[in-house]
């Protein structure tokens, strides 16, 4: 049996989803599907485990982005539980994100903190459009050199951002926010270090690197910050604190309310926050579809749009800054044995008791440990390994990840992605075939089509027909970026369902690093669920290709060609059956 694109289009069109069942939020698909009181205490557990590392991030980002730290613990708070309440990903964790430090920082100097939160608010205007227009579904286009590159860029610029604390420097006038001019100005006041400021932030790095090694389950973030804390207090070191900067942390929520608002204000502000809701987007999404990499499960990317927006007007009603999906806290709630949404609305619940019994407490904490908090977070999320893969990868992937990654560096975020994007398409489009196709096949059948000369036909193998534990996929064209997501959600969800199966690459004659790395996913998938992956006919470009991202034995097993690969599962399955 063979199925074409064009009959399986038609099979899709029988049974559309409604808008209901396309936007419900997972929250309310967690509690149908049987939420018991185990499910209650796991989730109670993760989310007290996902607040402990949020409690002192949530500080740091919003003190690197230029506001106080209450905003910080405000937009966990608010926004961080209206994200699970609403979102189309059970395990998403939201809050502020190190990749918003220099737009927010930016933003803040050019118009203040009422220009932030005003900014926040269109943004959540705009991602709620977004998600309703369905946008969210053609975000996952970005190519993969792209992400790679203005994550690694954001990850300097906060490092970048954290050396005035780290050091204890002392500045005569206000810190530049480009980087060049703040290197600049950071190398005049080097004579002002301080020794006191730099033995915290050193302590505080040792602290969480040991701890990440020897304790990985403890909450090395969170340890380092009260020792910090600790530290200074007892031995009264000359370290400047969140007290002597800010003068301490709220012990309440305060009343929402609407920022202030002029047609003038909102047209100056305009393209931040389309800024703040692109990033958004893109964070929360590469977020989700991490979530869905580690637990097999599949998020609904509009309905998590919507529910970013959401997001960010609730919390820019309490004054809180740019909300977003969190990957590193979405993997540490999935870790931490989270069953559903409702683990980070009590994140939230914890986040928010957390300040209104500690919030004295966090007058105390020097900022140089916030400091090497975020250096931690930007050498974490620098995706070292996949910048040096995609350099080696081929040229095409190394201009677009350094075009990427330095003009988020000098000149500005949104510039980086979009100059990163028309790179990518114009570097791999033309290479696409005039259609990509994925075909199922079980198995090939030597139906009617005209020879093509080459005698390579497969004859039909009539016990493949109805053999439920192989099937047989073929791509066909090129398979790039536009179609790695389509094509990766089909294959995606073979590993439900299957044994063993074959993905054969014979009419692939080219592959990008985007296309490479969701097969690097499901390869992944495959073989966390004992599920055996066959690649045949690829080229040696193209098994280069997918051997540089991960799609290595013994995840998946290359074979010339489909007969090799199905006598090969064939001989394992007669060999099993002979054993038993």
């Amino acid at each position: 049996m063979s199925i074409t694109s064009d009959q399986a289009d038609k099979l899709h069109q029988l049974r559309r989803p409604t808008f209901a069942e396309l936007y419900l939020p997972k929250l309310v698909t967690v509690w149908r599907e049987g939420y018991g009181a185990a499910d209650f205490r796991a989730d109670v557990f993760a989310g007290l485990t996902v607040a402990i590392v949020a409690l002192p991030l949530s500080m740091a980002i919003a003190i690197a982005s230029g506001v106080t730290p209450d905003r910080g613990l405000y937009t966990a708070v608010v926004g961080g539980f209206i994200v699970s309440l609403l979102g189309g990903s059970r395990f998403q964790i939201g809050g502020p994100a190190g990749a918003f430090i220099v737009l927010v920082a930016v933003t803040a100097e050019r118009h203040g903190v009422d220009g932030v939160i005003l900014a926040t608010m269109m943004a959540g205007l705009f991602l709620i459009a977004a998600g309703l227009l369905r946008v969210g579904t053609y975000i996952k286009f970005i190519p993969y050199p792209v992400t790679v590159g203005f994550t690694a860029g954001i990850a300097v610029i906060i490092f970048a951002s954290q050396l005035r604390d780290l050091f204890g420097i002392t500045l005569t006038g206000k810190e530049p926010s480009e980087i060049v001019p703040k290197l600049v100005a950071l190398a005049g006041g080097l004579n002002t270090i301080n020794p006191s400021a730099v033995a915290v932030a050193i302590v505080s790095i040792v602290i969480i690197a040991a701890l990440r090694v020897w304790r990985p389950s403890w909450p090395g973030i969170l340890i380092a910050v009260v020792f910090a804390a600790v530290a200074t207090a007892v031995l009264s070191l000359p370290v400047e604190t969140i007290g002597s900067r800010f003068g301490g942390i709220p012990r309440e929520l305060p009343s929402p309310a609407l920022p202030a608002f002029s047609l003038a204000k909102a047209r100056a502000v305009l393209p931040d926050a389309i800024a703040f809701a692109l990033l958004a987007a893109i964070e929360s999404l590469l977020s989700a579809v991490v979530a869905d990499g580690m637990t097999g499960r599949r998020h609904r990317s509009n309905c998590e749009l919507v529910a970013q927006g959401a997001a960010n007007i609730g919390s820019a009603l309490f004054g809180g800054i740019c909300v977003t999906g969190l990957i590193a806290r979405t993997a540490t709630n999935i870790r931490a044995g989270a069953r559903g949404p409702l683990a980070g609305m009590l994140h939230s619940v914890f986040l928010l008791l957390f300040m209104l019994i500690a919030a004295p407490l966090a007058s105390y904490i020097p900022l140089a440990a916030l400091a090497s908090v975020l250096v931690v977070v930007a050498w974490t999320m620098a995706e070292k390994h996949e910048f040096a893969t995609l350099l080696r990868s081929s040229w095409g992937d190394a201009i677009v990840l350094l075009a990427t990654f330095l003009l988020t560096i000098f000149r500005d975020l949104t510039e980086g992605i979009l100059v990163g994007f028309a790179f990518g398409a114009v570097l791999f489009i033309h290479r696409m075939a005039e259609m990509t196709g994925i075909e199922e096949r079980t198995p090939l059948v030597d139906a009617d089509r005209p020879d093509d000369g080459n005698g390579d036909r497969v004859p039909y193998d009539s016990g493949l027909a109805v053999d439920r534990d192989v099937l047989v996929y073929r791509i066909t064209g090129a398979f790039f970026f536009g179609a790695a997501s389509a094509i990766g959600s089909v294959l995606d969800g073979i590993a439900d369902k299957r044994k063993a199966f074959v993905v054969d690459f014979a009419a692939v004659p080219f592959l990008d690093s985007t296309a490479a790395n969701v097969l690097g996913r499901v390869a992944a998938k495959a073989h966390r669920q004992g599920i055996r992956l066959f690649i045949t006919g690829a080229s040696p470009t193209v098994r280069r290709a997918l051997l540089t991202h991960g799609v290595t034995p013994p995840r998946a097993r290359y074979r010339q060609n489909l007969a090799r690969a199905i006598a090969d599962i064939k001989g394992s399955a007669a060999g099993e059956a002979a054993a038993d």
